[in-house]
């Protein structure tokens, strides 16, 4: 029998490293078990590449626009392998600031897969040595799905797009979810001819209708293909790429095929069959509102209890755990109201419901929407355009859901999901004197909603 802990974490991600940090920090003898490299998804092939990606994708537009403003310049060039390593550079950088944290928290750390042997105790898979803990935490986040077609090996995922070493001509992304439709605007916006394949009606499902009509125009508009009621039958090796074959027996050739077909929670290969823990349909680890799962020692936290799949969530329920049963303070998470931004171009920003739930739950509700060209682009024909969207309830004038498209959309609603988690009203956002001239301004001068739904329906 190996060593013996009061905690073990298996992943090193955002949930994990914030529970082994903090728990370490309340002085109890932690370990945290990495298979691959610290930071997690986010950090290594996550959300913070991607957005340096976004980043690089927005210049040409920016450069476009800045004619207007009577700037000249040379045509510019893009070299994707400067932008690939700087982006390497910055994520060792992070990852070596994670290493720290949990060196100077007290942490042990093992590079190493953990494979549970028991409710209370993990093997590590490269040297044998079997750790055991009061508690164990699994961490280990979520993995990217891909459809069981023929051919499919052939496809590369988001783990994979961070590190191609040149960018192709032509990409087929497939999915219509927010890594589909980011990863879309980011190889659109470096030069790559890009199209879009969605096996639905619409992209962005679950999203406010009027977002996700949206932002799939502008997105046409920036020259991205989209290919709705679509579904890809085979892949298939050419000579000069792949041979796609969509579902309705009509074929085309890519140099790449990237699947953002969804991710699925982290647990192949856990040991969880030597545990009773429960899992659901999607393997997801089932755990109540304190991260506990069926077994009375382990817990989880993060994308690998499938809840709501984001960084912030998942170092909430981290640190939740840490506080409740390492610092005496009994700590929850809720998910009813969580602000998120998607990446995309255009990008959106939205808190709350979409005017379909609104509808569905309350028997009034006031929809406020105002669309406007930004002002950016005023001086020149971009015909872009920004969508500000407020729904409240008629009765008590509580504002229910926010939803911004157009710049900064993720900046803006962080502070507007303060006002929301609040409780904030219709008459508490009339209040707020408008910070002029800027989009935002929109969301407190908006008087009169645009129109009402009563049960559901408009209300002329």
């Amino acid at each position: 029998m190996g060593r013996h802990f009061d905690l073990i974490v298996i992943g090193a991600g955002s949930g994990g490293v914030r529970a082994g940090r903090l728990a370490s920090s309340y002085g109890a003898k932690v370990a945290v078990v990495e298979e691959y490299r610290l930071g997690g998804t986010c950090v290594i092939r996550g959300c913070v590449p991607k957005k340096l990606f976004v980043y690089a994708s927005r210049f040409p537009e920016q450069f476009e626009v800045s004619k207007n403003f009577g700037w000249s310049m040379e045509e510019p060039t893009f070299d994707w392998q400067t932008l690939r390593d700087n982006k390497d550079k910055e994520i060792q950088r992070l990852e070596g600031i994670y290493g720290n944290i949990l060196d100077n928290a007290g942490v042990t750390v093992f590079r190493d897969r953990a494979e549970l042997t028991s409710g209370t105790s993990v093997k590590l898979q490269k040297d044998g040595e079997e750790l055991t803990a009061d508690r164990i935490l699994i961490a280990t986040g979520g993995t990217p799905f891909v459809p069981n077609i023929p051919g499919a090996e052939l496809g590369i995922t988001s783990n994979e797009a961070f590190h191609l070493d040149e960018l192709p001509e032509k990409i087929l992304i497939v999915g219509g979810g927010y890594i589909a439709v980011e990863f879309a605007g980011i190889f659109a916006g470096l030069g790559v001819k890009t199209t879009l394949a969605y096996r639905g009606p619409q992209i962005l499902r679950g999203f406010d209708e009027d977002v996700r009509d949206m932002v799939a125009e502008q997105m046409q508009a920036r020259g991205i293909e989209i290919l709705t009621n679509t579904d890809l039958s085979a892949l298939e090796k050419s000579d000069n790429g792949i041979n796609v074959t969509f579902d309705n027996d009509q074929s085309a050739e890519f140099g790449e095929v990237m699947f953002a077909t969804g991710r699925s929670p982290n647990t192949k290969g856990l040991g969880l069959e030597y545990t009773d823990i429960e899992v659901g349909a999607r393997e997801e680890i089932i755990v109540d509102e304190q991260s506990r799962t069926s077994c009375k020692t382990v817990f989880a936290v993060g994308d690998v209890t499938d809840r709501a799949a984001l960084t912030p969530v998942a170092i909430r329920e981290g640190a939740a755990f840490a506080e409740t049963f390492y610092n005496d303070n009994p700590t929850f998470v809720h998910h009813d109201l969580i602000p998120t931004a998607v990446f995309s171009e255009p990008e959106i920003g939205t808190i709350g419901m979409t005017e379909t739930q609104a509808g569905n739950r309350y028997h009034k509700v006031n929809v406020y929407k105002a669309t406007f060209r930004p002002m950016m682009n005023t001086l020149g024909d971009k015909a872009e355009k920004e969508m500000y969207k407020l729904i409240t309830d008629a009765d008590t004038d509580k504002v229910l859901g926010v939803h911004v498209v157009g710049h900064a959309a993720g900046e803006i609603i962080q502070m507007a999901g303060i006002a929301v988690t609040m409780g904030a009203t219709k008459a508490d956002f009339d209040r707020t004197i408008a910070v002029h001239p800027t989009a935002a301004e929109e969301l407190v001068t908006m008087k009169q909603p645009s129109y009402v739904l009563e049960y559901g329906k408009k209300v002329e």
